[in-house]
């Protein structure tokens, strides 16, 4: 499994907007083959920064299928405009400890 990690500044006085969008945009994701689940947290000390936390069966579920879909021109139009700067999207695998 593939954790997708977006660090998600939003433009100040639009996270209302931001989180009424995404309620919608998280039915496109989640009906996204390879998609596992997702959180979308909210920072205490800048309310204005979210982390968006994706876990997907493969990176390829990601970067290939899901931002090479039709479906995710919609997820652009819906939430991209809020970014300021644009997100970095990084992806993490599980540290088997000992």
């Amino acid at each position: 499994m593939i954790m997708e990690v977006a660090i998600l500044d939003v433009k100040p006085s639009q996270e209302e907007q931001f989180e009424r969008a995404f309620a919608k945009a998280q039915a496109i994701i989640s009906s996204m083959k390879g998609y596992v689940n997702h959180q979308l947290q909210r920072c205490v000390e800048q309310p204005n920064r979210y982390i968006l936390l994706v876990n997907w069966e493969t990176l390829e579920d990601h970067t290939e299928g899901f931002r090479g879909s039709k479906p995710y021109q919609e997820w652009k139009e819906l939430l991209h405009h809020f970014y300021d700067p644009f997100p970095t999207v990084e992806h993490y695998t599980q540290v088997e400890l000992g």
